[in-house]
């Protein structure tokens, strides 16, 4: 039975945050992910924003970290070379009763030490975004866009690399305390801890159950997004936002640019009985474009090249509208099992905020020896679409695979795909090639490059067909073959 000083159940972006600042100090860490690959859940599935810390209450947990997290974001970009572009935002008033509803907002973040909030009228709003449409607008500065798959992945192979090791496909099944020890059955065999991290998400409930019964209820609520193309990149420049709905909990179908020039449509917000049903719908999809259209009234009939859904944890329900603060707390009945409890948007604004706080909870049950060895910086090859005509010869005379493209949509090499699939912690899904290197990501959503995909993963790693999978241990790629053999 492997013994850990600290083990995490969950590799989302708040698992692999106190993961990787977990990797500072002499400890064994461990991260019990059930999905593929980190950021398998919420942590993918959002817009991506670095949120400023004007929509919560001053006095509350979201408020502090997710200020505390923004003005962390830009060293950990040095540090792990993620993508981070400060683009701004536009809070958008459509009439003068809702500029009332700005002028509230801005007090909440002035009181949040947010800075640099202005209120800005329609002819100032052209100037830098000529298709939207709106009264007045509330600017956030202090707003970014990070890719959020790829923030994760930093976070965590960056811990991989300071020897955390991270277990993906491992569902916890049960959880008992035995004297100072906690032992951590899987379906991958039995563990043992010192002090258990649940950073679950919308499993931390189920967490919480195995060892004592849990005083608060989750409340799935599916947000559905829409992609547009690139052609269409040049329609905003900053992120574009309606005044939240009162009483919903959430902050309204928005218009969002991402890090490589697609622009996000939504999300919707809707309560849900199944926190796995992350399905998309013709309803909602047709909803989010009519909104988004309300606000920009150019946008094109057919931009729209893909649609997706994620599911955030929420501890208040629709009735009692929507919001309720973050609990991060250790357990008064079992010391040692530290919860994060409704850790929703702005969630991964405010990762980086929340392992520090998680540090110092740890630090009154175990002791915290920094170590010499720990490799802060993270480097990302630059693409292969991004080099000079130069810089791609010679990575071709070294090597012929830098001159395979395997994904005509992004310009993905075959060495690219050799390298997302090589990746620290031995995520070898299609997905984890999708979030590492775009192949797949592009107008044709991977309808040229899949089987090429394939094809590496049969030639350099050795992969049976019938175990490749798309994202999860039970999306299976291939089900069967269409013929048999010619002897059948």
């Amino acid at each position: 039975m492997k013994n850990f000083q600290v083990a995490i159940i969950g590799g989302g972006v708040i698992g692999s945050a106190i993961a990787r600042e977990l990797s500072m100090f002499k400890l064994d860490v461990a991260v019990f992910e059930m999905g593929s690959d980190v950021a398998s859940g919420a942590s993918k599935a959002n817009s991506g924003v670095v949120h400023s810390g004007i929509n919560s209450p001053t006095s509350s947990l979201k408020a502090r970290f997710c200020v505390e997290g923004n003005k962390m974001f830009q060293s950990l970009a040095n540090e792990l070379d993620f993508p981070l572009q400060w683009v701004g935002k536009y809070i958008i008033a459509k009439n003068e009763e809702e500029v009332r509803d700005l002028e509230h907002l801005k007090k909440v973040g002035m009181n949040n030490n947010v800075p640099g909030l202005e209120i800005k009228n329609r002819s100032e709003v052209k100037k830098k975004e000529p298709n939207v449409s709106c009264f007045k607008a509330l600017w956030i500065p202090t707003a970014g866009i990070t890719l959020p798959y790829q923030f994760t992945i930093a976070l965590a192979e960056n811990a991989a690399e300071n020897n955390v090791v991270f277990f993906l496909e491992t569902k916890i099944t049960d959880l008992k305390k035995q004297k100072n020890l906690f032992l951590i059955k899987t379906n991958k065999g039995d563990f043992q801890a010192g002090v258990v991290v649940n950073a679950a998400g919308l499993n931390c409930r189920e967490v919480v159950s195995m060892m004592e019964e849990p005083d608060f209820q989750v409340y799935p609520c599916r947000g559905e997004y829409l992609v547009l193309d690139k052609n269409y990149s040049s329609l905003i420049n900053s992120m574009i936002y309606p005044v939240p709905v009162k009483g919903s909990g959430v902050l309204g179908v928005h218009i969002t640019p991402t890090i490589e020039g697609n622009i996000l449509l939504g999300p919707s917000a809707e309560f849900i009985g199944d926190p796995y049903d992350k399905r998309t719908t013709n309803e909602t999809m047709n909803t989010l474009f009519l909104e988004a259209r309300g606000i920009i009234p150019s946008l094109p009939d057919k931009a729209v090249i893909n649609a997706y859904s994620g599911i955030r944890c929420k501890l208040a329900s629709p009735e009692s509208g929507g919001w309720a603060d973050y609990r991060i707390e250790e357990s008064k009945n079992m010391p040692g099992f530290i919860n994060l409890l409704g850790i929703e948007s702005p969630g991964l604004t405010a990762a980086p905020a929340i392992a520090k706080e998680i540090i110092k909870m740890i630090s009154h049950l175990i002791e915290l020896n920094k170590k010499n060895s720990f490799k802060s910086r993270r480097h990302r090859r630059k693409r292969f679409s991004e080099m000079s005509a130069e810089e791609q010869s010679n990575l071709i005379k070294k090597d012929e695979k830098w001159g395979r493209i395997v994904c005509r949509c992004e310009h993905v090499t075959e060495a690219e795909v050799i390298e997302a699939l090589s990746n620290p912690l031995e995520a070898r899904v299609l997905s984890s090639v999708k979030y590492r290197c775009r192949a797949g990501m592009g107008r044709c959503q991977g309808g040229f490059c899949t089987q090429h995909i394939v094809r590496i993963m049969e030639e350099h790693f050795n992969m049976d067909v019938a175990d490749m999978r798309l994202k999860s241990p039970n999306s299976n790629l291939f089900y069967g073959k269409t013929r048999g053999n010619q002897s059948d």
